[in-house]
Parts: structure tokens; sequence; C-alpha cells
């Protein structure tokens, strides 16, 4: 398949040349973040812990995720501008918390507002969950447990096609949303 961008490094190298960009997504929330590894597998972190002692149970489960499963990128899906109350306000310290480790494990990640992910996946920056779980068993024929599983994929699975490696085909018009988000020129490990 033809990469629609042209980023300086469409893939990650090695002494031994080039190789499959390794990309996890990551769908923060307070109650139930969606992980989606670079191997495809997607899981959800429910925290046990109550109060802002979440924050650190679910950076610390990241951090051995991502620690267990070599990564080059990691795609976080943004804060929704309209989120509101108590969410409004511990979401962003979640995203501050998961960003810290990512930064103390050396890895790149790349934040993308909700409607860019949305757009990316179904052509609607306002789709609703279901949207998006049809939309991923549709074009990858994927099932998931929940929507946070589903959201995480979809941020893989536009780390990789932003980079040249699709794992399916897309309408252009939708590949073309991605190019709203700021993306690292070049990913290396």
């Amino acid at each position: 398949m033809t990469a629609l961008f042209a980023p300086q490094i469409p893939t990650a190298t090695t002494a031994a040349g080039p190789r499959p960009l390794r990309v996890c997504g990551l769908d923060l929330a307070i109650g139930a973040t969606g992980i989606c590894l670079p191997n495809g597998t997607a899981s959800t972190i429910k925290p046990a812990l109550k109060e802002d002692a979440r924050l650190v149970e679910i950076r610390n489960k990241i951090g051995a995720l991502i620690g267990d499963h070599p990564t080059d990128l990691i795609v976080l899906e943004d804060v929704p501008a309209t989120m509101k109350g108590a969410a409004g306000k511990v979401i962003p310290m979640l995203h501050g918390a998961v960003r810290a480790v990512l930064l103390d494990l050396g890895l790149p990640y790349i934040v993308i507002p909700p409607s860019t992910l949305k757009a990316y996946a179904t052509g609607k920056g306002n789709a609703d969950k279901t949207a998006m779980a049809i939309a991923a068993l549709k074009r990858a024929e994927r099932e998931f447990a929940d929507d946070n599983q589903c959201d995480a994929w979809w941020l893989r699975a536009a780390g990789l096609d932003w980079y040249g490696q699709p794992e399916f085909d897309l309408p252009k018009v939708q590949r073309e949303r991605l190019a709203k988000a700021n993306w690292p020129e070049a990913v290396t490990r």
C-alpha cells in the first residue's frame, strides 16, 4: 500500500535496516484507560484505588506495560475541550502523570484531538462510540470489550498510518484528517 504522507523516516531503523514502527495507543480516562500495544493487543486498565491514588496506579500500569513491549511512539487522545466537572479536572492530571512517565522512558508521543481521531476512523468528527466500533469492525474485522480499547486501537492505527504503515484501507479524505495533528518529523529507536 502506498503511503499517503511522506514523513522523513517512515520506518524505524536498526543496524540491520528498516523495521516496522512499534506504536502504542492510549485512551486515558480515570475510570477505565484503554491501551493498544504495538502488537495490536488491546486491553483496559481499571484502577482498584480511589481518588488521586488512581493517577499513580494508571501511570505505573502503563509504564509497566510499555516497558514489557518495545515502543517507538505513543499516540494519546487529547482531553476533550468540552469536558467539565470533576472529570475536567482529573483527566488533565492523568495526562500529566502519564506524559511524565513517557518522558522518563524517553518515548516520543503525540496528542490527537478527539474530533480528529473520530474523523479519521469514521469520516465524522462528532461520531459516537458505536460508530467508532462499527468502523473498526468494517475496516479491520476487530471487536473490543469496551470503547476505551476501541479508541486506543484507533490511536495506534492513526500512528501507523501517518508513518506509512497502515494496516487497512481508509478513504483518502479520512486519512488526510491526520494532518491536523502535530506529528514528530521522525521516529527512530
